[in-house]
């Protein structure tokens, strides 16, 4: 079968592999999958893996044989791709995301950019037939959107800025919007803000414009409630400026950076409540695809292009586009 493999730093090859053997697990046939920075990062060499590796993790197919998992052949299905050990103290709280020998698809384990795929019962989560086929492919990272809302508890009347309207942002956008939060949209991108609008945004603005426009809709107080979705300090720090006094920050983005430019004071002053939500687990990405398919979450619009695998090279070049939102890609 065909599969995407990353050979080497910065080096992939869309090539032959061996099929997955029959066996307890179910085989799906795979119908789209989709980019993730976190696979941006694998490819470039930021994130250390073993070679050669079939990459991804977000996809959406069809169960063509379901093993022993009692799942049914032509059921569609997406596969929660944490992989966990279901013994350590984090899996038996339920905290999947976190187990302490757990890895993820396409990083520390084969991944789902390829014909076929084996999975357990355990992580096979069905999706509707009605759902669009670029919104079925999407629900896995709106699953991790909402695991992150999660734990920030929304209300209506509340406000919130989202900093950073890519993919996610625009996906927390709606997300708090159906919670009853007015929400503010942050980026430097004019058709991104234009998108969040759509999506029910009350206001957007550019970075340099941000503090004016969240003081002129709170009245000078801040927001409640402060989404990161970018992965910088610049803008964490942008975050934590935002939220009023006793308000909570939301980082989604994944930051490694140490620069120390942080202000610190502020989270002291205010004190804030930081939440750094990582990934999510079954019960989110089931949330996930019932939002979707209730018609609450619009994905499809945050889809801008569909490249098919064999010209993966393309569609990596098109997630480096600033006109560029969700790139997925068809398979076979």
């Amino acid at each position: 079968m065909k599969a995407v493999q990353v050979t080497a730093p910065g080096r992939m090859a869309y090539a032959d592999v061996a099929a997955p053997a029959s066996g307890p697990e179910a085989l799906v046939r795979v119908e789209t999958v989709g980019i993730c920075g976190t696979d941006v990062k694998i490819l470039s060499g930021a994130i250390s893996i073993s070679y050669p590796r079939v990459m991804g993790h977000e996809m959406v197919g069809e169960v063509v044989c379901g093993g022993a998992t009692g799942v049914p052949a032509g059921q569609r299905v997406m596969i929660d791709p944490a992989v966990s050990c279901g013994s350590c103290p984090l899996c038996r709280q339920g905290r999947t995301n976190l187990c302490l020998r757990g890895g993820l698809l396409g990083r520390d384990a084969d991944g789902v950019w390829a014909e076929l795929v084996t999975a357990p019962a355990g992580r096979l989560l069905p999706v509707p037939e009605h759902l669009g086929s670029q919104a079925a492919a999407m629900v896995q990272v709106a699953g991790t959107c909402v695991h992150a809302q999660r734990a920030a508890a929304t209300f209506p009347g509340d406000v919130a800025v989202v900093i950073g309207l890519g993919v996610s942002g625009l996906i927390f956008t709606q997300l708090l919007r159906a919670a009853g939060a007015s929400v503010i949209g942050v980026t430097r991108s004019a058709f991104k803000r234009e998108l969040a609008t759509a999506f029910g945004a009350v206001a957007t603005a550019a970075p340099d414009e941000a503090a004016a426009v969240i003081a002129e809709v709170t009245d000078g107080a801040g927001v409640d409630l402060a989404v990161e979705a970018v992965g910088t300090e610049a803008t964490v720090g942008l975050a934590i400026e935002s939220a009023r006094v006793g308000g909570e920050v939301l980082v989604f983005g994944t930051v490694t950076g140490s620069g120390g430019g942080l202000p610190y004071y502020q989270l002291y002053f205010k004190e804030l409540t930081v939440h750094n939500p990582r990934a999510a687990i079954a019960d989110d990405y089931a949330r996930a695809i019932e939002l979707a398919a209730a018609g609450v979450l619009d994905l499809e619009p945050v889809v801008t292009d569909r490249i098919g695998l064999a010209e993966v090279d393309r569609a990596f070049e098109r997630v480096q586009s600033p006109d560029s939102l969700k790139v997925l890609m068809p398979v076979g």
